[in-house]
């Protein structure tokens, strides 16, 4: 894949693709961000902060691997902050990284070939039912999407949004690219067996 620039918002955070994101912006630089999204109906990379700070201060250090994430809807919030509903789109690869003058991050990227549709192995059928045991109370989190409980990358997705890992594990998660080998990670660090 051939490597474009994109604007990055480097945060404490992990997007998977097929996770919503929820934003809320106050500084200029990513006020900016926005427009600039929305006026050339482009994403934004969303890569973990490793060093340095989310707001005010400058970007040290990020994760190599990010999610190119879409805005799908925003509002002006009752405080004054613009308030982002956002959707993780592919896997991101940050070759270089470079703050403007505006200090907005800007990354030069390549995406990632998205997961292959494979179907979630025998040895991990007890994944989907957890994750389905917890799909009632998020659902509403994640509006018009089609679930795939019968799939290995999405099941492995949501669950490592879900289960409350540590921000490095799923960093980890995010950058395998075997969606089964991530399926079966998640089984080891959630303790969960079949039967």
């Amino acid at each position: 894949m051939s490597a474009r620039e994109l604007p990055l918002f480097p945060l404490r955070t992990v997007l998977f693709p097929g996770g919503v994101l929820p934003l809320r912006i106050f500084e200029t630089r990513y006020v900016d961000l926005v427009r600039r999204c929305l006026k050339a109906d482009s994403g934004f990379g969303v890569v973990l902060l490793v060093r340095g700070a989310e707001t005010g201060g400058p970007v040290r250090a990020t994760a190599a691997v990010g999610t190119e994430a879409r805005i799908v809807d925003f509002d002006p919030l009752d405080d004054g902050l613009l308030g982002l509903t956002c959707v993780g789109q592919e896997r991101i690869r940050v070759l270089r990284a470079w703050a403007q003058d505006d200090k907005l991050n800007i990354g030069e990227v390549e995406t990632i070939a998205p997961d292959p549709v494979e179907a979630v192995p025998e040895d991990c059928s007890a994944l989907p039912k957890l994750l389905k045991s917890h799909w009632q109370n998020v659902a509403g989190a994640y509006p018009n999407v089609v679930t795939r409980f019968e799939e290995a990358g999405w099941v492995a997705n949501r669950l490592a949004e879900l289960m409350g890992l540590d921000v490095a594990v799923r960093q980890q998660l995010l950058e395998t690219q075997d969606p089964i080998a991530r399926l079966r990670e998640l089984r080891t660090l959630l303790k969960v067996t079949e039967g």
